[in-house]
């Protein structure tokens, strides 16, 4: 598909600043832009390269200040990663989607389907399972009994979505995801062995969430492991039995949330992040990656560290360890002045 500078400003509510004609039929990222393909600035790290992009058109913030003359022709928009995420969905939802069974696919007893749905090949639907209107399951997925899905809910490639399992809609959960396993619950015996204490809750994924490639969300032990609506999970991340994430968090890849703890609302992990568990984080809480969160968390905090420190501690923490061999030699050397001094 071809669309004119001036059609995607129209449609993005943007201003042309040169060619309104130019047509461009692809994506490019800024520092290798080609002819005919749209680019954007939103992060300042990546100004040097508008000046030399050969992208045709390059989408960027309204307050953004040429320092000299670019070739290319700029579409202004109030935030050019969202503008560039607007088009992307636009480009997504003109690609046609799949309908219908596939065979082979098993669907078990009383299975209920919404409209324009899609199994794909080899997919497993077992018995009792509910699925909402345009609701997709990719080939080589397993839905276990009583799971429920909503509308416009995307399954890929080798998910397994254990029983009982409630998601919502709008949704979408990436390859290799597994939801509902066992939560790590063993108990130690008296000869030094480990029973096995069974989960028998459930996992709940609210709507508009999206979980990535290989990432696993544990079962609660009783009651519900729940991810609330607008939450995205990056892949290969850890949730553990009961632990519960608040709206609109997102997490990066690595993070692993142990059990029972609690995440409010609007927080962001870095990856490799780690909370301990039985903790309870408040909202709007920012994460370093690989930091260790040990105890509980106010709102609005800003963590970092091994141990978790509040930000702006963890910086003088680490001002003064970084120079520590400094340190420490002027402390021999000190030691040793006063060694002559004295004797």
């Amino acid at each position: 598909m071809e669309f004119t500078a001036r059609q995607i400003a129209e449609f993005l509510k943007g201003e042309v600043l040169g060619n309104q004609d130019v047509k461009i039929n692809n994506i490019s990222k800024i520092e290798e832009g080609k002819p005919g393909t749209l680019t954007f600035l939103a992060n300042p790290k990546y100004s040097q390269y508008i000046y030399e992009t050969e992208a045709s058109v390059v989408l960027v913030n309204r307050d953004f200040k040429p320092e000299k003359e670019i070739s290319a022709t700029l579409i202004k928009v109030q935030n050019a990663y969202e503008a560039l995420a607007s088009l992307m969905e636009m480009y997504v939802q003109s690609i046609p989607e799949k309908r219908g069974i596939e065979i082979p696919s098993f669907m078990g007893k009383n299975v209920k389907t919404g409209s324009d749905m899609y199994i794909g090949a080899f997919a497993y639907i077992d018995e009792g399972v509910v699925l909402g209107n345009n609701v997709q399951i990719y080939p080589h997925a397993y839905i276990g009994r009583n799971t429920v899905i909503g509308d416009n809910t995307v399954v890929y490639a080798g998910v397994k979505i254990y029983p009982e399992t409630r998601i919502g809609s709008d949704c979408v959960i990436h390859a290799g995801a597994v939801i509902g396993s066992d939560g790590f619950g063993f108990a130690k015996q008296e000869d030094g062995t480990y029973k096995k204490l069974h989960q028998i809750g459930n996992v709940i994924i609210e709507d508009n969430v999206e979980i990535g490639a290989n990432t696993t969300v544990d079962c609660a032990t009783m009651g519900s492991t729940i991810i609330r609506k607008g939450v995205k999970l990056d892949n290969q991340i850890q949730i553990a039995h009961n632990v519960e994430v608040g709206e609109n968090t997102v997490m990066a890849s690595f993070v692993g949330v142990s059990g029972s703890s609690k995440i409010g609302s609007g927080c962001v992990f870095g990856g490799q992040a780690g909370v301990a568990g039985h903790i309870k984080i408040g909202k709007n809480v920012v994460v370093g990656g690989k930091t260790g969160i040990h105890n509980n968390v106010p709102d609005n905090k800003i963590m970092m560290g091994e141990w978790g420190m509040d930000a702006s501690k963890f910086r003088r923490v680490y001002a003064v360890f970084k120079n520590l061999p400094d340190l420490f030699y002027d402390l021999n050397r000190i030691k040793k002045d006063l060694k002559n001094k004295v004797s």
